[in-house]
């Protein structure tokens, strides 16, 4: 089975099961300083499992595209990748325990309507409890009378079953399943048989159901939802690994046209570097697809990391004479029969990894001139130094090392370490922390300013005209961000004119309201969309109006907002500033 007809197959599955199924959402969250990118298909979707209606009813399914790389170091074994695409099902206050098992099953194991998996093969976990949930003891009912033995159920803890995004938000335990892919089989029968297994990687998660029903805050479990939630993910490349017979995901249909390629241009068969390369650019191409360019911080600073590890791993198998943008019409025809629409932005998309390579290269000559520096000076290299070179200078340990053993001196590889752990530690602190201020914790002071970014975009088409669209944002508890479509600078006369309209219509105390309707029927009434975005067809539109249903504003958008809008304060712009050729910025607060 093809990966296309495992989305296709996976989609028609649910649909029958009276799920609508919507788009996925991109690599950029909408209005989220919370996270860097979408790392799991909840996150578009967490004001619904906190209770505000979906537009499209209680029963939704999707395959969103994901990007996480806190595991990045583990890329090249079997099953870890940074960009992936996870297959979900959705019940907002709908079905529960007993139908998301039941379904997961039989998807996996029907041979008529699902892929016909072995359910000898299948081992499954269930949470064991804590001092804050009880034991899943439904779960593990639900599963026996499916005809999964006792022997192939495991209970266990939070650390392994319970999901959360962060501290706060929605959250709840979890079953998953696992799938035995070793050519005879295990036929495990003990839970520490299972848990080596898992570790050798000769069991692979390939399902996982979130019962979404309790709340955290600051990390602890504070009460129940208003609606019990059914969160699931599936990842496509781990399904395809199983089906198609594979004992890692780049062997799968989603990699091998790209590892040949790879192999082509280089004259190394080593097999790690080759998926590492493989992994980046097909990571690269999604996150430039969806308007991201390499930086030295945030979202540019991951790409650019990707990038010149990727570069790094072809030159160091005989790659220097190839260039990595060479490989993205082999990921680019991977996807056409998808809904990501690559095919219209390769060309930017090669030009964006062009540019970046040539820097590289020369970020590769003074590299090589500081270690050679620090080599006459320290005779070796220090953790320290080796990490300075690689967090700031972008200037991959293994060409450190190789640079090091020209010269005939040591790198303590050992002292690295220890800086990257602590460095990784710190990261997904801060990770875990952002969450705190983004859709998992929708607090009075950024439902405000979210509302106040609705009334900027109007103010500066009032003031412009209706050509300027927004072309990015970000929003935090202590101000907002927008960045538009304008050809000039802002004059600081009309800067006082535009903050004079926002605190005008803050001042007629307009009133919000979320109005659910066909996309087409928005699109006609000239409601704004982010710019990029796709949509279902049904949409969540807010409008701000006054009394008498004149319209202020109207974009696409999945809230919340505070109801009316003379509750915001006083409207003031802190910086207007270029971004970029054709767009500017305007960062603003509240007082």
């Amino acid at each position: 089975m093809t990966s296309e007809q495992i989305r296709k197959l996976f989609l028609e599955f649910f649909k029958k099961r009276g799920h609508n199924i919507i788009p996925s959402a991109s690599l950029i969250p909408e209005n989220d300083p919370s996270v860097l990118f979408t790392t799991a298909g909840m996150q578009p979707l967490v004001p619904y499992l906190l209770g505000q209606p979906h537009p499209l009813g209680k029963r939704v399914a999707n395959v969103q595209k994901s990007v996480r790389t806190q595991d990045i170091e583990e890329i090249g074994d079997n099953t870890h990748l940074s960009f992936f695409e996870m297959m979900g099902n959705w019940s907002f206050g709908d079905y529960f325990k007993k139908e998301a098992i039941l379904w997961s099953y039989e998807l996996l194991t029907s041979e008529k309507e699902g892929f016909g998996l072995e359910p000898s093969r299948l081992y499954v976990t269930v949470f064991e409890g804590d001092e804050n949930v009880p034991k899943d003891n439904e779960s593990y009912e639900v599963w026996k009378s499916l005809g999964i033995p006792e022997n192939r159920i495991y209970f266990m803890s939070a650390k392994s079953n319970w999901w959360s995004a962060g501290d706060n938000g929605p959250s709840g335990p979890d079953t998953e399943m696992f799938y035995d892919i070793t050519p005879g089989g295990l036929n495990l029968k003990s839970k520490e048989e299972f848990i080596e297994a898992d570790k050798g990687q000769k069991v692979v998660e390939i399902w996982n159901n979130v019962f979404m029903e309790y709340e955290m805050k600051d990390g602890v479990v504070i009460g129940k939802l208003s609606q019990k939630n059914v969160d699931t993910g599936s990842g496509l490349e781990r399904v395809a690994m199983v089906l198609q017979k594979k004992d890692n995901v780049f062997d799968t249909d989603l990699f091998s046209p790209i590892i040949v390629k790879i192999k082509k241009l280089s004259n190394s068969d080593d097999i790690r570097a080759q998926r590492i390369i493989a992994d980046h650019i097909r990571t690269a191409v999604f996150l430039i697809s969806d308007r991201t360019t390499p930086s030295n911080t945030g979202r540019g600073y991951v790409l650019r990391k990707l990038l010149r590890r990727a570069r790094y791993h072809l030159n160091s198998i005989g790659g220097r004479d190839s260039t990595l943008a060479s490989l993205v019409p082999d990921v680019i025809s991977l996807y056409k029969q998808t809904e990501y629409e690559l095919g219209n932005k390769r060309e930017n998309i090669e030009n964006i990894i062009k540019a970046e390579e040539n820097q590289f290269n020369e970020v590769i000559e003074s590299g090589k001139s500081k270690i050679e520096k620090i080599i006459k000076e320290k005779n070796g290299i220090s953790g320290e130094d080796a990490f300075v070179l690689f967090s700031t200078f972008g200037f991959p340990l293994e060409l450190t090392k190789e640079i090091a053993k020209e010269n005939s001196v040591e790198v303590d590889v050992v002292g690295f370490i220890e800086k990257l752990a602590d460095h990784q530690k710190l990261s997904r602190t801060s990770s875990t922390g952002m969450f705190k201020g983004g859709l998992a914790n929708h607090n009075e002071k950024t439902i405000k300013l979210h509302t106040a970014h609705h009334l900027l975009l109007a103010a500066l088409q009032e003031k412009f005209g209706a050509e300027i669209k927004q072309k990015g944002s970000n929003i935090t508890e202590e101000r907002l961000r927008m960045d538009f479509s304008f050809n000039r600078k802002i004059t600081q006369e009309e800067v006082g004119e535009i903050e004079g309209l926002v605190n005008k219509y803050i001042k007629n105390n307009y009133t919000v309201v979320r109005r659910e309707m066909p996309r087409i029927e928005a699109e006609k009434l000239g409601a704004q969309m982010e710019f990029g975005a796709k949509y279902p067809d049904i949409v969540s539109v807010y409008f701000i109006e006054d009394e008498n249903g004149k319209i202020i504003s109207k974009e696409f958008c999945g809230g919340p907002h505070a109801e009316k809008t003379g509750v915001l304060g006083n409207f003031k712009i802190l910086k207007e500033e270029s971004v970029s050729a054709g767009i500017r910025r305007i960062k603003a607060v509240l007082q």
